[in-house]
């Protein structure tokens, strides 16, 4: 009887992982043999003409030499980062909070924030390219109307360019996929909890704190994890139709330099390194917010 059950058990096993062997293997074929050659490419000089030349770690080495590049490339894709992940977070958490509110048209008004996330990124970079225009932009337009005179240059000032990605950030699909899964999330949160809280006379804000965000802190977290690695790896498609890593490279993020590197420099092993270097710091980043969480997330 029991060999009965243990080859039943072996065979549901077998099924089991028959049916995910697809996965697998295109977890394997298109995202497992990438990195692995990547990182192969990386000890190496080619320019996709010549043949393959084997340099070691010289990439590495040029890339951490003073007065590369590299370090101001890191800042820029630190700075949007934390721009990134900050401002999606937080504009997509109060949007679902708006939309727990028992109005009427919810539904319209919940289309209506979800839309934005929907375009496609490059599209939406060159359509606010020609809002933060200088000359032709409507926000300018709309400054000037209200007697602004001094028109900032938003895409082509160091600091202007910051505030304006922030903005553009908003409308990404990033803030659309969190408001969505933050609605969820505070929907599950206990009536009782509420209700306790009304009696104790706490007003909405201390609501807020004290009891709705640790009680979906876990669901923070998980926004938080995958908006930081969306913005270090999908930052390109944003920035290149954007500013294409300007004013004065301020804006040059480490997939826009990987992107020049083998495309516009077709120096592939160099730009292999980068993805390397890339690979390695978003692992960091992501265990290094998972052992803070300990701390600060709540699972009970």
């Amino acid at each position: 009887m029991r060999k009965k059950v243990r080859a039943g058990t072996i065979g549901q096993t077998i099924v089991s992982y028959g049916f995910l062997s697809p996965w697998f293997i295109g977890f394997l074929l298109f995202t497992g043999v990438p990195i692995i050659a990547s990182f192969v490419l990386s000890l190496t000089k080619w320019n996709l003409l010549a043949p393959i030349e084997f340099v070691g770690l010289q990439n590495f080495i040029a890339m951490l030499t003073p007065g590369s590049g590299f370090m101001n490339v890191l800042r820029a894709t630190i700075i949007y980062t934390v721009i990134a992940v900050t401002i999606s977070v937080i504009s997509s958490l109060f949007m679902a909070i708006l939309l727990n509110f028992k109005l009427k048209f919810i539904g319209f008004f919940r289309f209506c924030f979800f839309v934005p996330a929907v375009v496609p990124s490059v599209a939406m970079a060159f359509v606010f390219r020609l809002i933060f225009d200088q000359q032709m932009g409507v926000l300018n337009y709309f400054l000037s109307v209200f007697g602004f005179t001094s028109l900032p240059n938003w895409l082509n000032d160091t600091f202007w360019v910051w505030p304006s990605l922030a903005i553009v950030t908003i409308f990404t699909y990033s803030t659309g996929q969190m408001m969505l899964i933050f609605n969820s999330a505070l929907k599950e949160v206990p009536v009782h909890l509420h209700e306790a809280s009304d009696i104790e006379g706490a007003n909405f804000f201390q609501r807020l704190w004290f009891v709705t965000i640790p009680y979906i802190s876990p669901i923070i977290l998980f926004n938080v994890v995958v908006g930081t690695v969306n913005s270090f790896n999908t930052a390109f498609s944003v920035i290149f139709p954007l500013t294409d890593g300007g004013p004065n490279r301020a804006t040059q993020v480490m997939s826009l330099e990987l992107y020049d590197s083998a495309f516009r420099m077709f120096n592939i092993g160099y730009a292999s390194a980068i993805a390397a270097i890339l690979f390695v710091i978003v692992a960091t980043v992501a265990a290094i917010q998972f052992r803070i969480s300990r701390n600060v997330v709540h699972y009970e």
